[in-house]
């Protein structure tokens, strides 16, 4: 595949798509978070209905695009994400007018604590590249076969190691230390089980992408260093 097909490839309507869901999601999931929810007994922020959306469309544009191409929409999320939290504190900060009554629900449901911002953002950023290199690293190993093992293998790790730092990062010295090994245990359970049921509806937007879209890259030689965006190196695919 020639250099301006592979650029091609990446702004398709279809790859924009998939960029916007997976950023959507992230921005949606950590204003949602404030709330807890019950699900069958586990005590849960709200994002967890929308947050797992965003590894499995990680996944897919690591799938399909290749990790080069997931990096950069990871760092794209980042920084949406980034400019979403400064907008919101620039309205909080910002004086009320007059007869508006609201700022103490805006600081209590859209105010974010400097530890819980980067505990969020520490964890996202690991989780999201950790899940990207695992899919990689296992396609190449599969020879491109079993794709099931790979989404839910890196699901695995990312949302693992998300659920981890977030919780350890925001949390340590507030709840016991065996709170928050539950609590970790049971948020990397509970947003694995989801990515797992929905592999189904993973499968078939991979599928209809690469047909699609006519690529279907490995990442055999890529350099997995989460801050070289503009690398384009070693990118190979087989149609």
């Amino acid at each position: 595949m020639s250099e301006e097909q592979v650029q091609k490839s990446v702004c398709s309507f279809w790859f924009v798509l998939v960029a916007v869901i997976f950023t959507a999601c992230l921005i949606t999931s950590n204003i949602t978070a404030v709330k807890l929810i019950r699900i069958f007994g586990f005590v849960m922020p709200a994002a967890i209905i929308v947050f797992p959306i965003s590894y499995i469309f990680g996944d897919v544009l690591t799938e399909v695009y290749g990790y080069q191409t997931a990096r950069r929409v990871i760092w794209l999320g980042f920084l949406c994400n980034l400019f979403s939290v400064i907008v919101i504190w620039l309205g909080q900060i910002m004086p009320a007018a007059s007869f508006w009554d609201g700022q103490a629900a805006y600081e209590r449901i859209l105010g974010y604590t400097p530890r819980l911002l980067i505990a969020s953002f520490i964890a996202y950023l690991v989780g999201e590249f950790a899940n990207s290199y695992v899919l990689a690293k296992m396609k190449c190993a599969t020879k491109g076969r079993w794709l099931w093992t790979r989404t839910i293998g890196s699901t695995l790790v990312g949302q693992g190691l998300d659920s981890l730092v977030f919780i350890v990062l925001a949390f340590a010295g507030v709840i016991p230390a065996s709170g928050l090994v539950n609590t970790v245990i049971t948020q990397w359970f509970v947003k694995s089980a989801y990515e797992a049921i929905l592999t189904p509806a993973t499968y078939r937007i991979v599928l209809f992408l690469k047909r699609r879209e006519g690529i279907d890259y490995y990442d055999y030689d890529t350099r997995f260093n989460p801050f070289l965006i503009t690398d384009r190196g070693g990118r190979r695919n087989i149609l």
